[in-house]
């Protein structure tokens, strides 16, 4: 192996040469940053520059080294070489993507872990003792040569010696009061590894951050330590001086009101801000909060929330939330009390506001809201007026949902031309490229999900929208797609029935028809195909259509699986209109028509956040916070209808006539850690039952409270509302309308009696209160597991346009150490197993119950608790569905289920297989990043056969209605769902167009 030697001092002085299989670097390297921006650090201190074609030479060495020099003629090496490259190079610059240096020893870590994974284990082998050796050798010239001298640093232009003391007591101080598994040795030591005579100081601070962050896998606590080294450079960047953690609780009270000053002089903040007492709120900014944060979160706040301006970040945390909390009270008559108060829920994290009024509240253009629902007509002044509107409002960042199924379908005759219509996909295709070209707010790309109903003529083109095969101008890669499926169709399928699609020219009625008048309004149309009245119309089999949904659902992700009757049967609105369509992400149900565009803005409570510690050391709901928390919350939502910037008229006549606000949860699998409870169990069922009724009973009682101080909405009388009619009273409207087929519990564990009592006294202030949102990005900044979503893996990195993040669930750690089983053996164990414990034998059984993941969970038990929700809740929920080893049986059985559970909607399917799936890989026991956007993938084989819906009981469960909806759905046909062949999964179209942004939701 003495070649190899070349190999490694290439960066040390040695001829470069010409190399074979060099990298493709511009595919490996991110697009913010270019080769200059890297440098290398040779083993004496100095650095030289990063060369893609220098690693090229040390893989090929290595080869000779073993195949000997007949190995340089093989194009088999040749193309090895060129993919290990390749990888190498592409994992360095990942890890920094803005630029930075690389260590020696970095990069031949790199190399032996290219080696390893490409399966060249004896190339590999013989490096790794070549590489000790060498080691060895060096250990006893550097004991010969002695201590190298002190490096300097360039600070502002100016040279100087780095003070390490101060460097040292930075460390320290972010792993003060985190517990004896934290230590800053080891910082230390990596930081000044991975320095240079003459580094600027930013990059002595980056280097620490990287230092901190590698030490995550080891305990999830050195998160916290990464956060706080970064929250140095922050005040650093912010203040232009360097100020200690215990100076800033003086600092934050001189620095906010000269925030608030600049940015308004910039242009940032909205001028109304300078009438605020900026001292007395800048004295109530906690500066100790800015120790809550892990890594993760306070990344994602620097990165993409905080303001800056000429390319420089001008606002700190605290301020940050204050920003949000004085934006949200600009109305209020007491605004300094009411911001305080605001800001309170925010910094303490007990409740989160959604992304848009994060980004944008107290700004001069606050569009603050999540969501936009919209219907399109069937003409061409209505689909391109619809287009405007789309850009229009996903430029101010809203996430859309549209109804698109009232545009005729292909082959309809046109009147005005007497011509024949192309239908609905060539305008899906127009809507898909304008969501690429508009840009959100230049934070992440424009996001639209189309719906169409079941019975439209184009729903089987429809349903390959988001296949990679087939003609490319009839596919919609960029866009999210829905189906909006009508009772009827369900109780065909479970019956064996047809299905008859139409275009909607000939039946233009049944977009506005739910429920028994569909029913009779469908079947009559029916009886005229028989008749022979209506040429333009479709027979199929609809076991064979629901067969053709979830094939494609399970081989791009798409469309979604959403139900029209609930979703109006259920509206508390339904007296003034119609749900014609979700949202982009299935929680927001809420009417449109021609004259409105609907409107909801988002919030979550961090339910984590309201667990209590009892006598006996058990812990439970605290209702009183919860209480405090979400009537707080409840008025910043109501505050932001009135605040709010609108790109279009339609949409703030319909939100301030109706006044909708959508609270959801986030931080429930938290809960479930805590109370030490597995998702796939009745305990866990019955705590979302519980938990999400206190949220419902406080937010509709908080509504009642804002009707009663300022007025009731608009379009209040005839309501459910109005007619004493509450979300879980609406289960059975639902049961009446299906004629059963509804097997939903009925339990109530609180006295609805008082606020029953308010509302028929005083109205409500909101039309609809709830809605559970995917909060992606929110759940990320305050370090609590998105809204309702299961345990995705105990370890694994997730990649995001901050760079890669190694998340742990500390939780298991806690326990893991409680029984001396946490060590460097369970670490490697967790990577192998992707995070996973069924396979680790020395975990026990219970601790294997308590963090199994999600795709470890059978998919029943998702299905069961979003059911025992979605009862209280008077809109939707964002609900994935994980499914491992998905097959057709359980697809049929699942999303029958899921209407049978009565549930509204639902969202992703996400498979093992899918490879946009948040998840890392392995090999050879080293933890693989990959991207974690939202789209889901294919399978593997589907399976034959169909499943009963009912083939799972729930405890205490009652057949509404009288009739015993899952042994009807057991004895419905089975259907059979072709097996889906391998596919890569779509990729969400939240991103800001990086494919490693971990986002898959617009609304949060």
């Amino acid at each position: 192996m003495q070649t190899t030697d070349n190999a490694t001092t290439r960066y040390e002085g040695s001829p470069t040469g010409q190399a074979f299989g060099q990298a493709q670097g511009a595919q490996a390297l991110a697009p913010q940053a270019t080769y200059a921006d890297y440098k290398v650090i040779r083993r004496n201190g100095s650095v030289v520059s990063f060369e893609p074609s220098k690693i090229a030479i040390a893989v090929t060495k290595a080869f000779l080294a073993v195949n000997g020099g007949q190995g340089a003629a093989s194009a088999r090496v040749r193309e090895l070489v060129e993919q290990l490259t390749q990888n190498v190079v592409r994992a360095l610059v990942r890890s920094r993507p803005n630029g930075g240096t690389f260590h020696i020893e970095d990069i031949q870590d790199q190399v032996e872990l290219a080696l390893m994974r490409g399966g060249e284990h004896n190339v590999a082998r013989a490096y790794v003792l070549y590489r000790e050796k060498r080691t060895q050798a060096r250990g006893h010239d550097e004991q010969v040569a002695g201590s190298t001298p002190g490096l300097t640093v360039t600070d502002n232009g100016v040279s100087r010696p780095l003070d390490m003391a101060a460097l040292r007591g930075i460390i320290e101080s972010a792993c003060a009061n985190l517990g004896d598994a934290v230590s800053a040795e080891p910082i230390v030591a990596e930081t000044v590894k991975n320095l240079y005579d003459g580094v600027p100081m930013s990059q002595v601070y980056d280097s620490a951050i990287l230092a901190a962050r590698t030490m995550i896998e080891k305990d999830p606590a050195y998160s916290q330590v990464t956060a706080r080294i970064l929250l140095h450079t922050i005040r650093r960047e912010i203040l232009e001086e360097e100020v200690t953690q215990a100076e800033m609780g003086e600092r934050y009270a001189e620095y906010f009101p000269q925030f608030i000053k600049r940015g308004v002089q910039a242009e940032l903040l909205d001028d109304k801000l300078l009438q605020f007492d900026l001292k007395r709120l800048g004295a109530a900014l906690d500066n100790n909060r800015d120790l809550q944060f892990g890594y993760l979160g306070l990344q994602t706040l620097y990165d993409r929330y905080f303001l800056h301006h000429d390319g420089v970040r001008i606002e700190m945390p605290q301020a940050f939330f204050m920003r949000v909390a004085m934006g949200l009270s600009l109305n209020e008559i007491d605004r300094e009390a009411r911001a305080i108060e605001f800001y309170n829920v925010l910094s303490s994290f007990d409740f989160m506001s959604s992304t848009p009024t994060l980004f944008n509240s107290g700004t001069r253009r606050s569009q603050l809201s999540s969501c936009y629902l919209t219907t399109v007509d069937d003409d061409l002044d209505g689909i391109y007026e619809a287009l405007k509107e789309n850009a229009l409002l996903s430029k101010f960042a809203g996430g859309l949902g549209n109804d698109w199924t009232r545009v005729r379908a292909l082959g309809s005759h046109i009147k005005g031309t007497n011509g024949k219509s192309q239908g609905v996909v060539p305008f899906l295709k127009v809507v898909n490229d304008t969501a690429v070209a508009v840009n959100q707010g230049g934070k992440r790309k424009g996001a639209v999900c189309a719906y169409l109903e079941t019975w439209h003529l184009d729903i089987e083109e429809f349903l390959e929208l988001r296949k990679n095969t087939g003609d490319d101008r009839r596919r919609t890669h960029d866009m999210n797609t829905a189906n909006w499926i009508p009772d009827l169709f369900m109780k065909r399928v479970m019956e064996g029935g047809d299905w008859t699609l139409f275009s909607p020219s000939t039946c233009p009625d049944l977009h506005d028809k739910f429920g028994a008048e569909f029913e009779a309004a469908y079947t009559a149309y029916e009886d005229k195909v028989a008749r022979g009245e209506i040429k333009l119309f479709k027979k199929v089999p609809a076991a064979q259509l629901w067969r053709k949904m979830l094939g494609m659902l399970f081989e791009t992700g798409h469309p979604w699986i959403t139900f029209k009757d609930p979703c109006n049967v259920r509206s508390p609105q339904q007296h003034v209109g119609v749900v014609h369509s979700s949202n982009l992400c299935t929680e927001i149900t809420l009417n449109t028509s021609d004259a409105e565009i609907a409107v909801c803005n988002l919030g979550s409570v961090n339910l984590v956040a309201h667990l209590k510690e009892q006598a006996d050391g058990t812990l439970v709901l605290d209702h009183d916070k919860l209480k405090r928390t979400v009537s707080v919350a409840m008025r910043m939502l109501d505050n932001v209808i009135d605040i709010n910037y609108y790109a279009v008229a339609k949409a703030r006549n319909s939100n301030l006539k109706h006044r909708p606000v959508g609270m959801g949860i986030m931080g429930f699998q938290d809960c479930l850690h805590l109370l030490r409870t597995p998702y796939a169990s009745e305990e866990a069922v019955k705590f979302a039952d519980t938990s999400m009724e206190a949220v419902c009973y406080y937010a509709y009682y908080a509504s009642t409270e804002l009707a009663q101080e300022r007025g009731r909405y608009s379009s209040y009388r005839g309501s459910l509302w109005d007619r004493g009619i509450l979300p879980q009273d609406s289960v059975k409207l639902l049961a009446d309308a299906r004629g059963g087929y509804v097997e939903v519990d009925s339990s109530e564990s609180m006295d609805w009696t008082e606020l029953r009592q308010r509302i028929a006294t005083y109205g409500m202030r909101n039309s609809n209160c709830i809605a559970i949102a995917p909060t992606a990005t929110i759940s990320n900044i305050i370090g609590v597991s998105a809204c309702i979503e299961p345990t995705f893996q105990n370890l694994y990195v997730k990649s995001n346009l901050s760079g890669e993040f190694t998340v742990v669930n500390d939780y298991l750690v806690r326990d893991l150490k409680a029984r001396g089983l946490w060590d460097e053996v369970m670490v490697a164990d967790l990577k192998y197993f992707d995070g996973t414990l069924s396979r680790i034998d020395r975990i026990p059984a219970d601790l294997r119950a308590i963090y199994a993941t999600a795709f470890e969970v059978d998919p029943k038990w998702l299905v069961e608790a979003a059911s025992r929700r979605q009862k209280w809740i008077d809109q939707a929920q964002s609900l994935n569905i994980y499914m491992g080893g998905a097959s057709g049986k359980k697809l049929d059985e699942i999303y029958k289920l899921a209407w049978v559970r009565g549930l509204k909607t639902t969202y992703y399917l996400r498979t093992m297989a899918a490879t946009h799936v948040e998840k890392s890989t392995v090999a050879h026991g080293a933890l693989n990043a990959v991207s974690s956007g939202g789209g889901e993938g294919a399978g593997g084989a589907g399976g034959v056969g169909g499943g009963a819906a009912g083939g799972f009981g729930v405890s205490g469960g009652a057949g509404v209605g009288g009739f015993q909806a899952a042994a009807a759905a057991a004895a419905a046909p089975a259907v059979a769902v072709e097996a889906a062949p391998e596919a890569d999964g779509p990729v969400c179209m939240m991103r800001p167009g990086d494919p490693g942004f971990d986002e898959c939701e617009a609304c949060q």
